[in-house]
C-alpha cells in the first residue's frame, strides 16, 4: 500500500531559518546561486547580516529549460 501513496506536498519553502551569526531565527531571503544540470541551486540569506543560513537544489521540470 505504501507504494501507491502520494506525498502530502510537492515542495515547501523555508521562511524562518536559524542564522549562525545572529543566533536567532530570521525570515530569510531566497537567492539563486547556481544553475546546475540537475536543477537550480538557491541559498537562503539572513537579511540582517547577509550570512548564508542554508541552501537547496530545486529540480528542473522536464520542459522548463530551453537552450538558445
Amino acid at each position: 500500500m505504501t507504494e501507491n501513496r502520494r506525498p502530502a506536498f510537492e515542495r515547501f519553502e523555508a521562511s524562518l531559518l536559524a542564522c549562525p551569526k545572529c543566533n536567532r531565527a530570521v525570515k530569510v531571503r531566497k537567492r539563486l546561486l547556481l544553475i546546475l544540470p540537475e536543477g537550480d541551486k538557491y541559498e537562503y540569506v539572513c537579511p540582517h547580516c547577509g550570512s548564508t543560513c542554508g541552501d537547496t537544489i530545486q529540480k528542473d521540470q522536464p520542459q522548463s529549460r530551453k537552450l538558445m
